[in-house]
């Protein structure tokens, strides 16, 4: 009967979001509750032992949330600051000038993958496309072999390397540890990038060559004079600064002393709010004082880059409460005891559950949220599981064959120009083959670590 009840539950999850066309907060809050109420949970709590449905969904949204929204609306902050004060365009200017003309796709990934550390997939995709049309105009290379690596780069941050949300969010579900997962990711994502992005892009660039769109191009703003951005080395630094700090505190465990000051001071400065709260505040300064911004304008950029996060947080929180109800109604530890007997991989299992609920709703963070619900019980009931590795393999799986009832995929579609098959054959097949890629290396990874 529990079985079940999951299986119902994910269907009916599904249906609510791509048939009755549900927010999915909406969605995900409607479902946690049919699950509370189809396995027989109080409507109020008897005593604390025995969490009541709205008890429980409250207690899992405000535990994800309580962690979450804080980094979200920091690393949004500092995303912003890069934006604004140009160093994304310095970072990409920068590495094509070092890579040259002919090799100017990997540069692209690269821009991606350094870029997506600190801006959300969205951001980073409208941010850096004016440079891909540039590009693709003063070298008259197709567009599609400049633009599928720079996506592949962002899409890959985005699904595999905290601070990103979703990835954020399964690190706190699996109990992971923050700076072996960004190390990890760092390790699978990079060759990942490179078969999705410039491997790829040299394959179909030949066979889908497209020109930069007119009416498109015209809308977009101008660059600015390179003598107005602000400098390489800067910039890098200052979206490196939460990555550093992070995987300080990670070293720390293994050179210093439990309980001793060196270790709870990074331990302190190394925990993701803080090294993010160290990261936007010293951007306010590397690339909003020192670059002659003064501080109404900082203020305007700070209050201003907030609003489009509320769906987001609200979609997260969602997926923490259902995961709360399916622990709190016995379903997740029945699965667990069920997985165990039957001795499947945690890591397999959860890029399984990811791309089966990606494929159905189109929304990369609800199939990694709501797979981390139901394998996290899992994976702390089964010896030996990596949970970095858990927490990369559920990113990949929630990539995969991003299609029509995905956002991402039109708006590929659309600032690139193509056709839906062109689509298809392009930004389906980079998701795809960063899915199916991240696996193959984390189980190679699986083998040393």
């Amino acid at each position: 009967m529990l079985l079940l009840i999951i299986f119902a539950a994910v269907v009916a999850l599904l249906l609510l979001i791509t048939w009755a066309k549900l927010n999915p907060f909406v969605a995900l809050i409607i479902t946690a509750i049919g699950v509370g109420l189809a396995t027989g949970m109080p409507l109020v709590a008897p005593d604390p032992e025995h969490p009541g449905i709205i008890d429980s969904i409250k207690t899992g949204m405000g535990n994800t949330l309580g962690f979450l929204a804080i980094v979200l609306g920091l690393g949004t902050m500092l995303g912003k600051m890069m934006a604004e004060s140009g160093g994304a365009e310095r970072i990409a200017q920068t590495l094509i000038s070092r890579f040259g003309e002919k090799r100017v796709h990997w540069a692209m990934m690269f821009v991606g993958f350094i870029v997506g550390i600190s801006v959300f997939f969205q951001v980073g995709f409208v941010l850096l496309l004016p440079l891909a049309f540039t590009i693709a105009r003063q070298t008259g290379v197709s567009l599609v072999k400049i633009g599928v690596p720079l996506v592949a780069g962002l899409s890959v941050v985005h699904g595999l390397v905290p601070p990103h949300p979703a990835a954020m969010a399964a690190v706190g579900i699996f109990k992971a540890d923050v700076g072996k997962t960004i190390f990890y990711s760092i390790i699978v994502g990079l060759p990942t990038a490179i078969l999705a992005g410039p491997v790829f892009s040299s394959f179909i660039g030949k066979r889908i060559n497209k020109g930069v769109p007119k009416e498109l191009a015209a809308q977009m703003a101008a660059p600015k004079n390179l003598d107005e951005l602000p400098g390489f080395a800067n910039t890098v630094f200052t979206i490196l600064v939460p990555v550093i700090l992070m995987l300080a505190s990670s070293i720390s465990e293994l050179v210093l002393e439990k309980g001793s000051f060196g270790y709870n001071f990074f331990h302190f400065i190394g925990d993701a709010v803080t090294a993010l709260l160290i990261a936007t505040v010293y951007s306010f300064f590397s690339l909003g004082f020192f670059r002659g911004m003064n501080r109404e304008k900082i203020l305007k950029f700070t209050n201003e880059c907030l609003a489009p996060t509320a769906s987001i947080i609200l979609v997260i929180g969602g997926g923490g409460a259902f995961n709360k109800v399916l622990l709190d109604s016995g379903i997740g530890t029945y699965i667990a005891e069920l997985a165990k007997a039957s001795h499947v991989s945690p890591i397999l299992l959860g890029w399984g559950i990811a791309a089966m609920i990606r494929i159905c709703t189109g929304s990369a963070t609800v199939s990694m949220m709501t797979a981390a619900g139901i394998v996290a019980p899992i994976a702390a009931l089964v010896p030996g599981t990596n949970l970095e590795l858990l927490v990369l393999a559920t990113g990949a799986g929630s990539l995969i064959a991003s299609h029509v009832n995905d956002a991402g995929f039109w708006m590929f579609k659309e600032y690139f120009g193509l056709s839906v098959k062109e689509t298809l054959m392009t930004w389906t097949a980079l998701e795809t083959i960063i899915a199916v890629a991240a696996l193959g290396f984390i189980e190679i990874l699986n083998i040393f670590v």
